[in-house]
């Protein structure tokens, strides 16, 4: 108990917020290949398909454009939607280095290998530990949705079941060509992997008002092998409310 009011107090004021994870859900970090993994977890049948929401990319980077040295997110975006999930094993996943102090951590970890073999075996292995051989829902936010289809493709202990991604960067080389950005030299891509990828089931959300990861950028990976939903109006991480219901009933 004093361990989890701990890591509770660390993730109110490491966030700068005061939302808090209702009381059906369990703080847990768990200890995998590389990393420590900060999970916010609800499970209630352990035979049912389990729905792992998997964090973005974080604050990584302040207004300035420099790296942080606390990649937590700031904002409640994945977090409410995971929180509000009525699915029966519900699963907050956050990426390396948020939330929690783990001495393995650097800033390339956030910035140029924030995909890094180290990076995507830890996610897997936290997803592994928890859902075990059961059927997995990935849900992954921004950068988020390149970790879920990397796991995905890279893990076959993994039952992958359906991938979805809002706001998803699944290209993250174009996605650096396009913005004159830093390459993510230290990063796998899920473009190497991209035929295997697209043949998983899987469902792509996007905000026509994305300027961060646009539409066009989506669409030119995906092509048509999968449901891309224009969300109208929507920005990276806001005006989603109307998909919300959507994801929730996926199974």
């Amino acid at each position: 108990m004093k361990k989890f009011v701990l890591s509770l107090i660390f993730f109110l004021t490491s966030c700068q917020t005061t939302y808090q994870a209702p009381t059906d859900f369990t703080y847990q970090e768990i200890e995998t290949s590389f990393f420590k993994i900060a999970s916010w977890q609800k499970i209630t049948s352990k035979n049912a398909p389990y729905k792992i929401y998997i964090e973005g990319d974080g604050y990584a980077f302040n207004a300035n454009g420099l790296p942080t040295t606390n990649p937590t997110p700031k904002s409640t975006f994945l977090r409410q939607i995971a929180f509000n999930d009525p699915s029966k094993n519900v699963v907050y996943l956050a990426r390396p280095c948020q939330y929690i102090s783990d001495e393995k951590c650097e800033k390339k970890y956030w910035t140029t290998a924030r995909f890094s073999e180290k990076v995507i075996s830890s996610e897997a292995d936290a997803a592994y530990q928890t859902a075990q051989k059961n059927n997995v829902i990935f849900i992954g936010f921004s950068g988020g949705a390149q970790v879920a289809g990397l796991v995905a493709v890279l893990n076959k202990n993994i039952n992958t079941k359906k991938i979805i991604t809002i706001a998803g960067n699944l290209d993250h080389q174009t996605w650096t060509k396009s913005f004159n950005l830093k390459p993510l030299d230290e990063s796998l891509s899920l473009s190497d992997y991209k035929q295997e990828f697209l043949r998983l089931p899987q469902i792509h959300y996007v905000g026509t008002a994305d300027t961060t990861v646009p539409l066009k950028i989506t669409k030119d990976f995906i092509g048509s092998a999968a449901p891309i939903i224009e969300v109208q109006g929507a920005t990276h991480n806001n005006g989603f409310e109307g998909i919300y219901q959507q994801i929730y009933a996926q199974d």
